[in-house]
């Protein structure tokens, strides 16, 4: 028989991703209600719900409604929260009234799918709400990440290729600004959104990348932020604003990549490289929801690095061996992606696809001038790019990919 901490452990492992998915809704929710001058009582509500809610289901298992537990627990804990402030006394009797209407006290009501898909299009709406233009465009993502997604410091500083302590600083500048300039959340009106719409996409971007290779955790990979980023990407391309080419190439983009997720790691859940991945694992429902998206895509005249790293990701979703893949193409799609986006990781990238089509030579020292830039410094597999890698174990904090690190270091030593 198991004893109770066995069965806590048991019962802890799926509510990872329960939170995760409930998080970024009760945050959402919360701050349409209280405005986002409350965002750190509001984070704090709802990681001492989520604490609340691990300790009970563990020793007593799941209730038979779990999203409406949360929401109602949360509720109860924002009001008390806000009873304990003064100056909003005289607000509480107005605010409960509106948390009445958006959390209905009743079972039914918190069961329904229309209440739940309410509540998901509230984080499409916080999303644009973060990427006010009262704050830098750094700022509005990082703030978006960490309220969304519950990202970490650690997390968003990977994402930007900078020290964890600037991230720091820039979540605390954000909200400096909210407090003092008062700043709203509310879905700014229909002829203000295409301001916001490329930092929007950026959140999105981000959020799936860190799902496809995720910066701790005992896997290498998190299906259910990549599942969270097509899901609002695709609400997203279906409202108003976001029917337009470069959402429709970021949606295509990150199903491509989605299609590769069952293949990327072995049996043991190490990292395999693009050549050494099983095709026919690969997710052929996927790739053809997401070249037929792309053709949503190719209107307008803007071509976008959404639409180029698309393109580069077709190029590998529809090469039926490795040893087929047009690296040409590939090559001078990546030319094109460094005039839009001469980001260092862009330029590694393209040193890859380099090393294919005129030798590692060649490549290698592209790869060695590359490694110069403070930001890949920081970038594990810029080090494994050369003979490095025992740098990039030490920076990389994902299990598997310091496995994977330490073979191809090993693999070089020989």
């Amino acid at each position: 028989m198991q004893s109770v901490p066995q069965q806590a452990a048991l019962v802890a492992e799926p509510l990872d991703g329960l939170f995760r998915r409930n998080y970024g809704q009760l945050v959402a929710t919360l701050t349409r209600i209280f405005g986002p001058q409350y965002l750190d009582l509001i984070e704090d509500v709802v990681q001492e719900t989520l604490l609340k809610a691990l300790g009970q289901w563990s020793y007593h298992g799941l209730p038979i409604n779990p999203t409406g537990w949360l929401f109602r627990v949360a509720r109860n804990a924002a009001l008390d929260a806000l009873r304990r402030e003064r100056t909003l006394a005289s607000k509480v009797d107005l605010l409960a009234g509106q948390l009445a209407e958006t959390f209905p006290g009743s079972e039914t009501a918190l069961d329904t799918d229309e209440r739940d898909d309410r509540l998901r299009d509230d984080q499409l709406c916080l999303i644009f709400g973060c990427c006010h233009p009262a704050l830098p465009r750094e700022a509005q993502i990082a703030l978006t990440l960490k309220t969304l997604a519950g990202f970490g410091v650690p997390e968003i500083a990977r994402a930007f290729l900078v020290p964890a302590p600037t991230i720091a600083q820039r979540l605390v500048r954000a909200k400096r600004t909210i407090r003092e300039r008062d700043l709203s959340f509310a879905l700014p009106a229909a002829d203000e959104l295409p301001a916001r719409l490329d930092a929007v996409l950026a959140v999105l971007y981000l959020l799936f990348n860190e799902g496809y290779t995720a910066h701790s955790g005992p896997g290498l990979t998190r299906h259910d932020l990549c599942a969270e980023a097509i899901r609002l990407c695709s609400i997203l391309a279906d409202a108003p604003v976001g029917d337009t080419p470069r959402v429709h190439a970021l949606l295509g983009l990150i199903l491509l990549q989605a299609s590769r997720l069952p293949a990327r790691t072995d049996a043991g859940g190490d990292l395999l490289t693009l050549a050494a991945q099983d095709r026919a694992r690969w997710d052929g429902r996927l790739i053809v929801a997401g070249l037929r998206t792309l053709r949503r895509a190719a209107s307008g005249d803007r071509l976008t690095s959404y639409h180029l790293q698309a393109e580069i990701a077709a190029c590998h979703a529809l090469a039926p061996t490795h040893a087929d893949t047009d690296w040409r193409r590939i090559l001078t799609a990546y030319d094109s992606l460094a005039r839009v986006d001469p980001s260092p990781v862009v330029l590694l990238n393209r040193a890859v696809a380099l090393a294919e089509v005129v030798g590692v030579a060649e490549a290698l020292a592209e790869v060695e001038r590359l490694l110069t830039e403070p930001a890949l410094d920081r970038y594990p597999l810029a080090h494994a790019a050369r003979d490095a890698y025992a740098r990039a174990r030490d920076l990389t904090v994902n299990p598997a990919e310091r496995r994977f690190l330490e073979r191809q270091r090993d693999g070089v030593s020989e």
